[in-house]
């Protein structure tokens, strides 16, 4: 590849780019990054394999132990359950839990909580009042700033009045995140 003296950078006798004005480039072919520098990884995504029962109204880590992928083994789904990237960025994270009470009409509130390094970071509520449910579904989207030690964790919450609701397992609890590019 050489840069010409009229701005236009060529490959193989094949104008790909030209520098039009004030640093903005065009390409007249789709640019391929062959360094692998432009990735949102590292990612990943996990569930749950079974359904996880909690104590009543007690904050508690969802043991995501079931990997839908992990690019660069980033994600512990066997003992801490957190995602420690080792790559300082900016991440989109995604937690979907979905909570079920011991029978209808029992399940007052619940709390889907995200923790950066074990402090709270972002929750999504859903308060039933005096209209207490069955199931429950809270979706939480945030993008987080991480260092190469950070990690953040899946936490659930919820009451139900007559004993210990649990997340559901499968496609109905989600919890994932990937690296923004850009940003």
């Amino acid at each position: 590849m050489s840069i010409l003296r009229t701005n236009q950078i060529q490959d193989t006798g094949t104008n790909v780019a030209a520098n039009i004005s004030g640093g903005t480039v065009t390409f007249s072919n789709t640019p391929n990054l062959s360094t692998g520098a432009m990735t949102n990884a590292p990612a990943f995504e996990a569930q749950l394999s079974s359904n996880q029962t909690f104590s009543d109204n007690v904050a508690t880590k969802v043991a995501f132990d079931n990997k839908i992928f992990d690019t660069d083994g980033k994600y512990d789904a066997s003992t801490n359950y957190r995602f420690t990237p080792t790559v300082s960025g900016k991440y989109f994270v995604y937690l979907l839990i979905s909570v079920n009470a011991n029978a209808n009409s029992e399940l007052q509130n619940m709390y889907t909580m995200l923790r950066k390094n074990g402090v709270e970071y972002k929750v999504a509520h859903m308060n039933f009042s005096a209209n207490n449910a069955r199931f429950a579904v809270a979706t939480l989207n945030a993008i987080v700033t991480l260092d190469s030690d950070d990690y953040i964790e899946a936490y659930v919450q919820g009451a139900d009045s007559s004993g210990s609701p649990l997340v559901q397992s499968g496609v109905y609890s989600t919890f994932g995140a990937y690296k923004l590019i850009g940003v």
